[in-house]
């Protein structure tokens, strides 16, 4: 059996798990809306300590389900929580008029710590379990600064000063619980609402927006921000041990007050986030993949293209809903509906309408178009229908014999790869001579694919541009037009091309067809990739 971790607590065993989790039941009981209301009541002023009658009039100045209890059923909810774990007996002195006052005072409860956190979390569902949570981006960008600054100041000579250390260590892993719940809570919401596939239009342009903006900030944001973080806890991670122990030494919090060698299950403390090794390592591990298992970050990038997947389904059933082929589920529902509401009789019709499920009339072969059989003609009355040996021996319509081979079409197959194959790579050629030619156009002769691949993103760029008219000089009558988002581009070549118009200029393009002459034009190419060297423009004129 391998051994617990230094400083961990130790595993909880099965008695004590059923005791932790019978504290949960008072939330699934039939008198749950009454249970909710007296944990309330315990929960809204600290240490209380309250006795039925004091939770009694509590409960009617609040209102609600608790209100309409009576001493005798209020008695038996307090000792049902108190049976479950939420609540325990208090033990302060009862200070009573009369035997009447002490019968009803003497017991008296207080809140429990597990009671307190299973009803706070529980008011937190009730209050936000539908809500669209906003992601703290913004506490990633303080997170890394810190963890820089704490690598600086741990570096220097002497270290950090422990009060300065301590401030930096808690308000860090503050900011990073508030981003990490923030982002599972979003992600849970958004998998619960790409779940369904019965989005319609509005909806769907709505959760289109949403993926498309708001989830791709937060995830380039990560993946951006997410290696400098990884860098910073490399450069601070030497330094940790010293810096834990150090802190320690400064303040020990409730660590210091527990007897060395104490197990007891009500000794056992909670550090502060960022006081344990563990705790960094589990910061380490949201940002890279320390155990081989993947980080968060992969897990956040491969959560957003399951949500990508899961917005292209929705957008396949709208336009199959468009022709016809839409998912006829709501129709099933109510349906079903009407059958369950119906009188025996009448779901029969429902079935014949709906189904058209009629009674049996002929089966079989049909007879000859000659004869015309009313639908009411029995069996035993109507004319013999001549019946195929091979349906009325074997039972099938089936043709016997040797079925035809499939014609094998590797051979084309083969060919129209090699020819898409050759395509492409005519055409990165192609790209790739246009860019190494840019900006000595006229000292270069481009090939037949270079200038057709430009007259392509040429035409496209002059299809998408926007002409406005611009006055001219002063004392001049004339005006000219400009040429505004004259843009285009080719993902896959990785090129692109911006057009300019200017006065004057002369773009000449010589190639083995012949010379282009671009009149008032000049054109700028580069390369779409995110790389320095490849973002330079050049202007060609």
């Amino acid at each position: 059996m391998e051994a617990p971790a230094p400083g961990a607590p130790p595993e909880p065993g099965d008695d004590e798990t059923r005791k932790r989790l019978d504290a949960y039941a008072y939330l699934s009981a039939p008198e749950r809306l009454e249970h909710v209301a007296i944990m309330r009541v315990f929960c809204g002023t600290l240490l209380a300590d309250l006795a039925g009658p004091d939770v009694m009039a509590k409960l009617r100045e609040s209102g609600g389900p608790g209100a309409r209890l009576d001493a005798d059923t209020l008695t038996a909810r307090l000792e049902q929580l108190e049976k479950w774990g939420n609540l325990l007996r208090g033990s302060h002195t009862v200070k009573a008029s009369s035997i009447t006052e002490y019968q009803r005072s003497r017991a008296r409860y207080q809140l429990s710590r597990l009671g307190e956190r299973i009803q706070r979390d529980a008011d937190g569902v009730l209050a936000e379990a539908d809500a669209a949570r906003e992601v703290s981006n913004e506490l990633l960008a303080l997170v890394e600064r810190g963890l820089r600054e704490l690598a600086e100041l741990v570096s220097e000579p002497g270290g950090i000063a422990p009060r300065d250390g301590l401030e930096r260590v808690s308000t860090l892993f503050v900011q990073f619980a508030e981003f990490a719940e923030s982002i599972r809570d979003f992600y849970a919401y958004l998998g619960q609402v790409l779940a369904r596939y019965d989005l319609n239009s509005a909806e769907y342009q709505g959760f289109k927006e949403l993926l498309l903006d708001y989830v791709e900030a937060i995830t380039e944001d990560v993946a951006f921000r997410a290696p400098r973080i990884s860098a910073a806890l490399d450069t601070l991670w030497p330094h940790l041990p010293a810096l834990l122990e150090r802190l320690d030494a400064h303040a020990q919090g409730l660590a210091g007050l527990t007897p060395q060698g104490e197990s007891h299950s009500e000794s056992r403390v909670q550090r502060s986030r960022g006081r344990e090794l563990a705790d960094w390592e589990g910061l380490r591990g949201w940002f890279s993949d320390t155990a081989g298992q993947g980080s968060q970050v992969d897990q956040l990038r491969d959560a957003t293209l399951r949500a990508l997947q899961s917005l292209l389904a929705n957008a396949k059933r709208m336009l199959r809903s468009a022709t016809g082929e839409m998912s006829r589920r709501r129709d099933l529902l109510r349906l079903a509906r009407w059958f369950d509401e119906a009188a025996p009789q009448d779901a029969h019709d429902i079935a014949v309408a709906a189904f058209g499920l009629y009674g049996a009339r002929h089966l079989g072969i049909p007879p000859s178009t000659d004869e015309v059989v009313p639908a009411y003609t029995s069996w035993w009355t109507g004319p013999v229908v001549e019946v195929p040996v091979a349906l009325r021996e074997r039972g099938s319509r089936a043709q016997r014999g040797r079925t035809s081979s499939v014609e094998d079409h590797s051979a084309q197959k083969e060919r129209l790869r090699v020819a898409a194959r050759e395509r492409a790579a005519g055409r990165k050629a192609a790209a790739d001579e246009l860019r190494s030619a840019s900006g000595r156009f006229d000292d270069v002769r481009l090939t037949s694919a270079a200038l057709n691949l430009l007259l392509e993103l040429l035409a496209t760029a002059l299809g998408n541009a926007q002409l406005k008219r611009r006055a001219s000089a002063a004392g001049e009558r004339a005006s000219w037009f400009g040429l505004d988002a004259a843009w285009s581009e080719d993902a896959d070549l990785a090129i692109w091309l911006t057009v300019h118009r200017t006065a004057g200029a002369r773009t000449l393009l010589h190639s083995a067809d012949g010379d282009l002459l671009l009149d008032d034009l000049e054109l700028v190419i580069g390369r779409t990739s995110a790389t320095a060297d490849d973002e330079a423009e050049v202007n060609v004129s």
